[in-house]
């Protein structure tokens, strides 16, 4: 059977349950190398401001082993948080015929692409684009190191269509590019959605929210990337009564977004929610708004997850899966741009039968983004690389 090694930062709550599925329906003798232990043990992350460890199982159904990182500050947020010397001589143990890496600006990788064996194949999967065109002498040092990385990839896996022109900016022929799409455990969040509209009920009613409103949600960290203070600025202007915005989550501008809706009924805040209550947690609202500013919200899981639920999406043109998923099930506005979220926020509840008919959309449009997909193209990119 052929041995494909998997090289990973860190058990991650929508690649578990992909690296399960290669293992029960691929034919590949999988092992995934995790270089931190993230998510697994209590660990506290500071886009969210606490500590917690992730509640649905991240090592169960395929095999797998964590490498030791020596980093004094493990992570993936710098150079040298993995810092994994013992990497190249753990995958050399096992022989595999090809890996597959998750992930490349590390001070790990960069030292396995120095003493790796050449005769192994690399497969790389990212999510990179270029929705914010890079500018300056870094940017322009760091495109050639990039296009240097991908030279050496036998194959490239890409998620969609930015990154797909990301991998095309950096020299990536198309004959090297397979679309395995990013995607979440859909059977999960759609097999719950029953329960979780029946406890989303019962959830709005405990956050005060009248039953005849419409709800919109931001989901996920407060951060500048992801521009909550520019949702609930677009919100305030909304002259509607019939309509609640609801934060879940938390991070560094909880106490700016407090403070600026101080007084204001419309607006309700929950704290985070781990993965069991996700389902619940997108089931309690009419419309899911991704706001996103800059380079680094290179896709936008939350919106897969948003769709499985059957919500309709309002995205900013910088959310990397907006050109994939955004099409007949809700709107696109500038990033950036409050009056143009404001103006597409009004559109978009204007009418609560089209916000229905988007949310069938939605999950008619995420069952093409699924595990099955990214597992066909991962299996034409290994076929690809064995062959040559």
């Amino acid at each position: 059977m052929t041995k494909l090694a998997i090289v990973s930062s860190h058990p991650i709550q929508y690649y578990a349950p992909w690296f399960r599925h290669i293992a029960e329906h691929m034919a590949f003798d999988l092992r995934v190398f995790y270089l931190w232990d993230f998510g697994v043990k209590e660990t506290h992350d500071r886009g969210f401001g606490e500590s917690f460890e992730w509640d649905v199982p991240l090592l169960d159904g395929y095999d797998h082993e964590f490498v030791p990182n020596r980093s004094a500050a493990p992570g993936t947020s710098s150079f040298r948080g993995l810092d994994n010397p013992g990497l190249a001589d753990r995958l050399a143990a096992w022989r595999p015929d090809a890996v597959l890496l998750m992930n490349y600006n590390s001070l790990t990788v960069a030292r396995f692409m120095a003493r790796r064996d050449r005769s192994v194949p690399l497969l790389f999967r990212g999510d990179s684009h270029r929705l914010v065109p890079p500018s300056g002498p870094k940017a322009r040092i760091k495109a050639f190191g990039t296009s240097r990385f991908l030279k050496r990839m036998k194959a490239c896996l890409y998620v969609g269509a930015a990154n797909r022109e990301y991998y095309r900016g950096h020299g990536v022929g198309e004959e090297r590019l397979f679309f395995s799409p990013h995607a979440i455990d859909n059977d999960r969040f759609i097999g719950e959605e029953q329960a979780a509209r029946r406890d989303a009920a019962q959830w709005r009613r405990d956050l005060e929210i009248p039953d005849s409103d419409l709800v919109v949600l931001f989901a996920g960290k407060f951060v500048p990337k992801k521009r909550p203070l520019d949702l609930l600025d677009a919100f305030l202007r909304i002259e509607r009564n019939d309509c609640t915005l609801l934060f879940v989550g938390g991070g560094g501008l909880e106490g700016a977004l407090k403070s600026r809706a101080a007084g204001i009924d419309r607006v309700r805040f929950a704290p985070f929610q781990n993965q069991s209550a996700m389902p619940r947690t997108y089931a309690a609202c009419d419309l899911f708004v991704l706001p996103s500013f800059g380079p680094s919200e290179t896709w936008g899981l939350a919106v897969n997850e948003a769709m499985c639920l059957a919500k309709p999406i309002l995205a900013s043109t910088h959310v990397g899966c907006a050109g994939d998923l955004v099409r007949d099930n809700g709107l696109v506005f500038d990033a950036g741009s409050i009056d143009d979220l404001e103006a597409k926020l009004k559109d978009a509840l204007s009418s609560r039968e089209r916000l229905e008919r988007w949310g069938r959309r939605s999950r008619e449009i995420v069952e093409d983004y699924s595990y099955e997909q990214a597992s066909d193209g991962l299996g034409q990119a290994m076929e690809y690389s064995l062959a040559r």
